[in-house]
């Protein structure tokens, strides 16, 4: 293994997970800061509603975006078993 490959190899798991992660991430962000707002608005600070939301919108959006996320997963894992014959020299 040269260090070329490892260093491609950790910056393409780094992006790989970034991009696998970010669906989610991002979906209990703008859900947060949307039930913040209302918060904020209503003088109502229940710790379970913000919590509720947010659960239930990471669950559709895992829903949704599950099987892409599990692909590029997948397609990864693909990459490096395929290419570790070639690594190892």
């Amino acid at each position: 293994m040269t260090p070329e490959w490892v260093i491609n190899f950790g910056q393409h798991a780094l992006y790989v997970a970034m991009l696998v992660a970010a669906p989610m991430l991002l979906t209990g962000l703008l859900v947060g800061l949307l039930v913040g707002i209302i918060q904020a608005a209503t003088q109502i600070h229940e710790m379970t509603l913000s919590f509720i939301p947010k659960l239930l919108a990471m669950a559709v959006v895992g829903l949704l975006l599950g099987p892409w996320m599990l692909h590029t997963l997948m397609q990864f894992t693909h990459d490096i078993i395929v290419g570790l014959p070639g690594a190892i020299k």
